[in-house]
């Protein structure tokens, strides 16, 4: 139990840590993208259909908004910009996917019925993915996007830069709060202790000459 803990806490510490959103960010942008695509291709009034057969309200309007919802918020997600803002839309779309279609065929998305002339038949699609998706967009938006983003580029160039603060002569050596400047007043502090030594040694000397 140990063992598995250390391993754990030094994958958190490990640099290869910090890549770990950029596969979700690939997968989950573009699986968006691709099912707006989809959509487009077959037309979205086919998809309008669809919808009024599912009795969803203005099913052409409807239709046009879920198309680009799929295709802009997959994009966003895949260059992780402004994933907490696009993931709302995003998750919505899925769960209103889960609640009119998914949800009476079960949780598994792959059924394999059987194979007919060597072509294999699979029964109605559960919300398997869905749920895979929605958990993908949670990682991203409470873990962050991750290097190569959009959002990271963002927040870097909006930092503002700290200038550099080099130590003047006479100030003490707890005005500078750095590495650097912790080894020099290290030495100096070093010096000086030898120097009172000295000192003292001389002084014991010049008292023993005078008595």
């Amino acid at each position: 139990m140990t063992e598995k803990t250390t391993l754990a806490a030094s994958w958190g510490r490990s640099p290869l840590a910090r890549w770990a959103p950029i596969p979700l960010r690939l997968i989950v942008g573009f699986g968006f993208m691709q099912h707006g695509f989809a959509k487009m291709s077959r037309g979205p009034d086919a998809f309008a259909a669809i919808l009024h057969a599912l009795g969803v309200p203005a099913p052409h309007f409807m239709a046009w908004v879920s198309i680009l919802i799929e295709l802009l918020g997959g994009l966003t997600v895949l260059v992780g910009a402004f994933l907490p803002l696009a993931s709302i839309p995003l998750a919505i779309l899925l769960l209103v996917a889960v609640f009119t279609v998914h949800l009476p065929n079960g949780f598994s998305s792959i059924k394999l019925i059987g194979v007919t002339a060597g072509v294999p038949q699979f029964g109605p699609v559960g919300y398997e993915v869905n749920v895979l998706y929605l958990a993908c967009l949670a990682a991203l938006v409470l873990g962050g996007a991750g290097p190569f983003a959009l959002d990271a580029f963002l927040q870097a160039r909006n930092e503002p830069s700290v200038p550099r603060v080099d130590q003047p002569s006479g100030l003490p050596c707890s005005v500078v709060n750095t590495n650097s400047s912790s080894a020099t007043c290290s030495g100096i502090a070093a010096r000086s202790a030898s120097t009172n030594m000295e000192c003292s040694r001389t002084s014991r000397r010049d008292f023993l000459v005078f008595v």
